[in-house]
């Protein structure tokens, strides 16, 4: 299915694995701005540019795609309907890149790694729009090929003939050509649903450990569907559901709900209305109603950054008079933390350090802590449905390392207990190895040290509606097909004694 065009946009990229094909350089990106000046006469809607400009950051900048497409947006002034089609392109082709990749192999009659990453990303962006948009297919052409010629002036060609290609056959045309000859079933799924393998896999081990096996297809489907904006009205601070515009309760969380216009909602509340996925908030709350609050007790999240945890348990900290400190490692974090509780009516003492370290008696709290989250550093698998570059940038390699670190911050974290006191161990991340596999070895370590709770019973304790959960009651998986969250993974332990096992030391 070759198309025969050349140019210097089918030159490209050396070899190696895709993660590293898609990176690039960041100086395409300054070259390309340059060519823009030359070829004002060449029409390229505003939308496509900033689009393209967030995918070329992304690949080359590593980028995150929620961060820089509102800053883009802004500076393009786009209109409201523009700024729509920006995010839609831009988040529509970050989902089913590896898709789309396929496809352009296809029509390229060559392998991505032999395309110029910059032209790549056009073709990208094309593919997007003519397999998935209802955007007419010669403006889809004809604007990618004339911003191929922006990025790259002896591409053009090239990328007509590989975006005129991929219009002659039909969405679902493509997916049979690219399932053909998938070695295996997960490949398959891989390749038709935009993940990694390895994260296919993954996800079937993390279902089958529920006996929800036959859930793979709709999981991997609802992380490449556009969540809304979901919103958190934090308890005791004078807000109420009915002061935000078109606000629509959730199903599950008792303080979230999604609204017409979510972000000038926030924007407009003095802090009291925040964006917040539905799954983090019952995390949070988890710990907060996992037992009647006592006025006194001392609260720890113990890695705070970016603070939107933080700022439930704040709220909820001050309504039941207990005391909050937050930890976190990276300074620019732990300022995102400031941010995040300023507004609620509770001072929150907020240290950066190592959480493998931290000191109960140095936040003032000699007897240890009487509740403490851990919402531990992870590989975010539970979250592409809003962070879908992540699926390109993580490795199964990476799992082991924060294992590793998720043991230790767990064993810092009943250090840190008050004898009683309760730990919430959350990851945003289903992976059987960060969750049970975490929590397990946890268990092994501290022996009768540490007891879990019900976690189930609390979590449908706190949320409006019963919620489906799967698998032993000690611990609560939540998940994008199912509930419409990111897939939360929750367990919470209680401290026995006072003394901690060796091998926990």
């Amino acid at each position: 299915m070759s198309t025969g065009q050349g140019g210097d946009g089918g030159r490209g990229a050396s070899g190696g694995d895709r993660r590293g094909r898609t990176q690039g350089s960041a100086r395409d990106r300054g070259n390309r701005t340059g060519r823009r000046d030359e070829r004002r006469d060449e029409r390229v809607s505003p939308a496509r540019l900033v689009a393209y400009d967030v995918l070329a950051a992304v690949r080359a900048d590593e980028a995150y795609a929620n961060l820089l497409l509102p800053v883009r947006i802004r500076r393009a002034g786009l209109s409201k309907a523009d700024a729509a089609l920006a995010t839609e392109l831009t988040y529509g082709t970050l989902r089913r890149q590896g898709t789309y990749d396929q496809v352009i192999e296809l029509a390229a009659g060559r392998p991505t790694s032999a395309i110029d990453p910059a032209v790549l990303d056009v073709l990208r962006l094309g593919a997007h729009q003519l397999l998935a948009t209802r955007v007419p297919t010669h403006a889809a052409v004809n604007e990618q090929v004339a911003l191929a010629r922006r990025v790259e002036q002896k591409a053009a060609g090239f990328a007509n003939a590989v975006l005129r290609t991929i219009s002659r056959t039909s969405p679902e045309g493509w997916r049979e050509l690219i399932a053909e000859g998938a070695p295996s079933e997960e490949e398959r799924l891989a390749r038709l649903e935009s993940h990694p393998e390895w994260i296919v896999r993954a996800f079937r081990a993390a279902l089958e450990h529920e006996g929800r096996g036959d859930e793979l297809e709709a999981l991997l489907a609802a992380d490449n569907a556009s969540p809304r904006v979901n919103l958190a009205v934090l308890p005791g601070l004078g807000a109420d559901v009915d002061d935000v515009p078109g606000f629509e309760p959730d199903r599950y969380s008792p303080i979230g709900g999604v609204a017409d216009d979510a972000i000038a909602a926030a924007e407009s509340s003095e802090g009291r209305v925040r964006v917040q996925d539905e799954g983090s908030q019952l995390a949070a709350l988890a710990l907060t109603r996992a037992a009647p609050v006592r006025p006194g007790e001392r609260w720890l999240d113990l890695c705070a950054g970016p603070g939107g945890k933080t700022a439930v348990l704040a709220a909820e900290a001050a309504t039941g008079g207990a005391v909050l400190a937050a930890n976190e490692l990276v300074p620019t974090r732990a300022d995102l933390v400031r941010t995040a509780i300023a507004g609620v009516p509770l001072p929150v003492e907020v240290r950066v350090g190592d959480g493998r370290t931290v000191d109960a008696a140095e936040f003032g709290a000699p007897d240890g802590f009487d509740r403490i989250l851990l919402d531990a550093p992870c590989t975010g698998l539970g979250a592409l449905r809003r962070r879908p570059e992540a699926r390109w940038r993580k490795a199964p390699s990476d799992v082991a390392e924060l294992t590793r670190l998720q043991g230790d911050l767990f064993d810092a974290a009943v250090r840190a207990l008050a004898p009683g006191g309760i730990l919430a161990y959350v990851t945003c991340s289903p992976h059987t190895a960060e969750t049970h596999g975490t929590l397990n070895a946890a268990l092994r370590r501290w022996g009768g040290g540490i007891r879990q709770l019900d976690t189930q019973a609390v979590m449908q304790g706190v949320a409006r509606h019963p919620l489906d959960l799967a698998g032993a009651p000690e611990t609560a998986q939540l998940w994008p097909h199912r509930h419409g969250t990111d897939a939360m993974f929750v367990a919470l332990v209680q401290r026995t004694t006072t003394d901690a096992p060796e091998a926990a030391r």
